[in-house]
C-alpha cells in the first residue's frame, strides 16, 4: 500500500520538548512504524512546496494520513481541493490528532466541525464504514479504545 503521512511540522520546530521526542517529527515516527509493516511510506509536510502533496504523488497514493494541530489556516485551498478529490475518488484518509478542524476534513464532512473536547476515560468505539477499502483489512466491524478522550458538539446533557 502506498501511504503519506503528512504533518504540519510545528511543534517540532517550536517546542523542544516535542523535538525531542520526535526528532524526525510526527510525521517520521508514523512513517517509520508503517514502513516496519511493509507499506511504501512517503512524508510531506506544511513547507514544503505544494505542501509535499503534489499532483503526481496523490495520484498514486492509497491512504492520506492527516496529522494537524496549529496551523489548518496555512494550508493552500487548492491543495485541499487537489487532496479532496482524491478522497472522493477513492483515496483513504486517516485524520489524526486535532485533524478534524483541518480545511480537508471540514470540507468532506461539509461542516465547520467546532467540536466540544474533554478528558476522558470513557470507551470509544471506531466503526469499519469501508471494509472493501486496502487500509481496512484485517479490520473488523469496528474496534474498541478502552480509555480515551471524547469529542463532540456538546457534553452538557439535561436532566430529564
Amino acid at each position: 500500500m502506498n501511504i503519506v503521512v503528512w504533518n504540519e511540522n510545528r511543534h517540532e520546530k517550536t517546542n523542544e520538548t516535542v523535538a525531542s521526542i520526535y526528532p524526525d517529527g510526527i510525521h517520521g515516527a508514523i512513517a517509520n512504524f508503517l514502513k516496519e509493516a511493509g507499506h511504501d511510506v512517503t512524508t510531506a509536510t506544511l513547507d514544503e512546496p505544494e505542501h509535499g502533496l503534489t499532483e503526481e504523488l496523490l495520484e498514486k497514493t492509497d491512504v492520506l494520513i492527516w496529522w494537524g494541530h496549529m496551523a489548518h489556516g496555512e494550508v493552500q485551498d487548492d491543495i485541499i481541493e487537489r487532496a479532496k478529490q482524491r478522497v472522493l475518488d477513492g483515496m483513504g484518509l486517516i485524520a489524526l490528532h486535532s485533524a478534524h478542524f483541518s480545511k480537508i476534513f471540514k470540507s468532506l464532512m461539509g461542516t465547520g466541525c467546532d467540536l466540544k473536547w474533554r478528558e476522558s476515560n470513557d470507551k470509544e468505539r471506531v466503526w469499519n464504514v469501508d471494509p472493501s477499502h486496502p487500509i481496512a483489512r484485517g479490520v473488523g466491524e469496528y474496534f474498541e479504545i478502552e480509555k480515551e478522550e471524547m469529542y463532540g458538539e456538546h457534553f452538557d446533557i439535561p436532566a430529564p
